[in-house]
């Protein structure tokens, strides 16, 4: 599995690597754009992410946002094979930041933070990631 972390927060991006070394291939961003950038790149190059693990609240452009170019990139990219599971993390609990991502921005899932590993395996299982 090709797997995708953008956090803007180093100590918990260095958790969801550990959580997920030995199950899948990792790559990460430090904020939206960055992350946009990567995922494109890989659509481009044919080797989309299986999983985007994307947090909501980050410098230069939100999750929020990221979540709705990734998905117009999926789209410009003619659409075909499987769309990336893409699971919001959130630290607030905010159920209209939720429902904005869920139904406006065709988000996967979503996590509150603190993401444990045994919620994310389980979550993983059932998209058929794991």
């Amino acid at each position: 599995m090709k797997c995708l972390i953008i956090e803007d927060n180093e100590f918990l991006r260095e958790g969801l690597i550990m959580f997920l070394q030995g199950v899948a291939e990792i790559e990460t961003a430090g904020n939206g754009r960055e992350g946009v950038d990567r995922f494109t790149s890989a659509l481009q190059q044919g080797h989309p992410f299986d999983l985007v693990l994307l947090d909501i609240v980050m410098p230069e452009m939100d999750g929020q946002q990221a979540l709705k170019l990734m998905r117009q990139a999926e789209k410009a990219d003619g659409g075909v094979g499987p769309k990336s599971v893409i699971i919001m993390t959130t630290a607030l609990n905010s159920p209209a930041n939720m429902e904005e991502a869920m139904w406006d921005g065709d988000c996967s899932d979503y996590l509150v933070k603190p993401v444990s590993r045994s919620d994310l395996m389980a979550m993983l299982q059932r998209h058929g990631l794991l």
